[in-house]
C-alpha cells in the first residue's frame, strides 16, 4: 500500500521471464550497464521449460533477486509478484528481451522529480532485425486520450509509490494486461507524463504479442467491452482510433 516501506530514490525494476533463454542474459547485462546504480532487479521465472532458470541461478548478486513461479500463470502475475517484494520508491518493468539506453534511469528518475508526477513514460523504438523504428509520444496523456491511442510499453514506464498507491500498479490476469493497467491508473485521476526521448527499445520477435495485430486487436476490442464495459457503439467508436493508429503506423 501507499504507506508501505520503501527505499527513498531507489528503482525497483520487475522482469516477467517465460523461455528467454536466448535474451535474458543480454537484458540483465543491458540493465547493469544504467549509468543510475541505486536500483535492484527482480526476476520473475513464469515457469520456464528451457535454460532460463540455469541462466538466472548465474547471478548471485546483492542487486539482482529471483523469483520462481511453479505453475505458468502470464506476465501479470509475474509483474504481481515481483511487486509483491520491491523495496524501492519507484517501479519500472522491463521484458526479458528488451533493453534501455544506458541512461534511461538515470534522465527518468530525473524527469519525474521536475514534473512531481507519479506516472511516466519514454519515447521507444521498434527494433525487427536491426530496423529500428522510433515512436513519439504526447508530452502528457489522460484517461480520454489513451482510450484512442495508448503508446504506453511495460518497459517505458516508471511510477513513483510515494504518489500512488503501489496496488494500482497490479496488473489483471487478461489479454493487454499492461493496457488496462494504464487504463485504470488514468481513469483514477492521475495524469501520465511523456518524456519524448527514445530510452526504450521493443525487440519485436516472430512470436512477440505485437507481432500478432490479429491477437492484439482482439485483445483491445475486449479491454473496451469487458474491461471498460462500453456500449458496443462506444467500443466500435474508439476502436476505429485504435485501427486508424495501425494504419498510419504503417505508412
Amino acid at each position: 500500500m501507499k504507506n508501505m516501506k520503501y527505499q527513498p530514490d531507489f528503482i525497483s525494476i520487475i522482469i516477467p521471464i517465460y523461455n528467454a533463454e536466448k535474451w535474458i542474459q543480454k537484458t540483465i547485462e543491458n540493465i547493469k550497464e544504467q549509468t543510475y546504480t541505486n536500483y535492484e532487479i527482480i526476476l520473475v521465472d513464469d515457469a520456464s521449460t528451457d535454460r532460463t532458470r540455469e541462466i538466472i541461478d548465474q547471478y548471485q548478486e546483492n542487486k539482482i533477486k529471483s523469483i520462481y513461479l511453479e505453475q505458468n500463470k502470464g506476465p501479470a502475475t509475474a509483474r504481481n509478484e515481483g511487486l509483491n517484494i520491491a523495496i524501492g520508491q519507484y517501479i519500472c518493468f522491463q521484458d526479458a528481451d528488451d533493453l534501455w539506453s544506458k541512461n534511461k534511469l538515470e534522465k527518468q528518475l530525473k524527469f519525474m522529480k521536475q514534473k512531481q508526477c507519479a506516472f511516466s513514460y519514454t519515447a521507444f523504438e521498434y527494433v525487427k532485425k536491426n530496423k529500428h523504428k522510433r515512436v513519439n509520444i504526447p508530452n502528457v496523456l489522460d484517461y480520454q486520450t489513451a482510450l484512442k491511442n495508448t503508446r504506453i510499453l511495460p518497459n517505458a514506464v516508471m511510477f513513483d509509490r510515494e504518489k500512488i498507491d503501489i496496488e494500482f500498479l497490479k496488473m489483471p490476469n487478461i489479454p493487454s494486461e499492461d493496457i488496462a493497467t494504464w487504463w485504470k491508473i488514468l481513469k483514477s485521476g492521475y495524469l501520465a507524463y511523456g518524456l519524448n526521448e527514445t530510452l526504450s527499445y521493443y525487440c519485436v520477435r516472430p512470436n512477440s504479442r505485437c507481432s500478432n495485430k490479429l491477437e492484439s486487436a482482439k485483445g483491445r476490442w475486449n479491454l473496451y467491452r469487458k474491461i471498460e464495459k462500453f456500449s458496443f457503439i462506444q467500443s466500435v467508436y474508439y476502436f476505429g482510433f485504435y485501427v486508424g493508429n495501425a494504419v498510419i503506423k504503417r505508412l
